[in-house]
């Protein structure tokens, strides 16, 4: 009989093949060679995790060369067509010229326990190891994955949400898009708060809005590095680059408005404007910075604020290409260019797109 079965797979008649098998199921459904057949069905029906599943358990349970040579051909097979699939999936995906622009994958943290449920999944749909797959798993803050044509992002995203992870994408061109001003005072309250602010082109001007506007409020700090002389094991000066202090910064998002008002301490003239610190010219700029951040809060109580970028911008800094695309809006003196000032509006960036409901 099994020669019969395998003269039919020959010739390719498979409904021949599938009525001899089915009595031979019953009689020895532990025959390898009738698995191995029953997985060839399952294979030319288009039934690819069962026959994936019996190709498997044969390479597990069997010793036999011949039958481990073909579940092994089978395998393969299957995974050549999942990957041919794929392929023609992220080219559709692609097709639309709007989805060839570049773009970041973001995914979102989890608790620890459900990264046990989340890395196989993720793993399977990456193809990566499952350890590989938790330790890319955030627990703190966004962790930005994958960059390149938000076509194939959406592609990844979206298989990576139906498995219950969570995660978005968005495009560079979205957070190049934002205006920025960076705010040097405030100048009146009444009857609407009004900053002296600088745009893109460094051109001054007034800025007047609601604090109703304002929805999100970013802090973070950037490291201001020195080159120092200090002195190694072998009692040796060598020049060393150090965070010698840090910057502070606090965005403003007005979504409605498509902009964010960028403050930092470095920038802020405390002793123009409103006096918002008392005796700011006697105070140091830390102080005076901390009174300017508790009189924000205190006309923004209930703005949610984003604090975790330093979290955020350390899983993001080795991705220079990704972040070379991001103009930081960042005038820091600095001696050479820094990943951090990118790694900021980044951040800031994306608290402002994916509150302004992205995909």
């Amino acid at each position: 009989m099994l020669e019969e079965v395998t003269a039919a797979f020959e010739r390719k008649d498979y409904q021949t093949a599938a009525t001899l098998l089915k009595p031979l199921l019953k009689e020895s459904p532990e025959n390898p060679w009738v698995q191995l057949y029953l997985g060839r069905l399952h294979e030319v029906s288009g039934k690819r995790q069962q026959a994936e599943k019996t190709y498997r358990q044969l390479m597990r349970l069997t010793s036999h060369n011949k039958i481990l040579a073909q579940a092994r051909q089978g395998l393969q097979r299957l995974e050549e067509i999942k990957q041919e699939e794929k392929q023609r999936a992220i080219s559709q995906a692609t097709a639309e010229p709007t989805n060839t622009e570049q773009g970041i994958l973001v995914l979102e943290p989890i608790s620890n326990e459900l990264k046990t449920i989340a890395a196989p999944k993720l793993a399977l749909i990456m193809q990566i190891d499952s350890y590989t797959a938790r330790l890319i798993l955030p627990s703190r803050t966004w962790r930005v994955y994958r960059n390149g044509k938000v076509g194939e992002l959406q592609f990844y995203g979206t298989q990576i949400q139906q498995a219950g992870i969570p995660c978005f994408w968005l495009t560079i061109p979205q957070i190049q898009q934002i205006q920025v001003f960076q705010v040097q005072y405030f100048s009146e309250l009444q009857p609407k708060p009004t900053v002296i602010c600088r745009n893109v082109e460094n051109q001054i001007g007034s800025f007047s809005f609601d604090w109703s506007e304002v929805t999100d409020r970013v802090v973070g700090l950037l490291p201001i590095f020195e080159q120092v002389v200090d002195v190694n094991a072998r009692r040796q000066l060598e020049r060393k680059t150090q965070t010698q202090d840090y910057a502070q910064f606090c965005d403003l998002h007005l979504p409605k408005r498509n902009s964010i008002l960028r403050i930092y301490d470095q920038g802020y003239e405390f002793q123009q404007g409103l006096e918002i610190t008392p005796q700011a010219n006697q105070n140091t700029i830390r102080i005076n910075w901390n009174n300017l951040i508790n009189w924000l809060e205190h006309q923004l109580p209930q703005v949610k604020v984003w604090s975790e970028f330093k979290s955020f911008g350390e899983t993001v800094l080795d991705q220079s290409e990704m972040l070379n695309q991001i103009p930081s809006h960042i005038h820091l003196f600095r001696r050479e260019q820094s990943n951090w000032d990118s790694a900021f509006h980044l951040y800031s960036g994306i608290v402002f797109l994916k509150n302004t409901s992205i995909n």
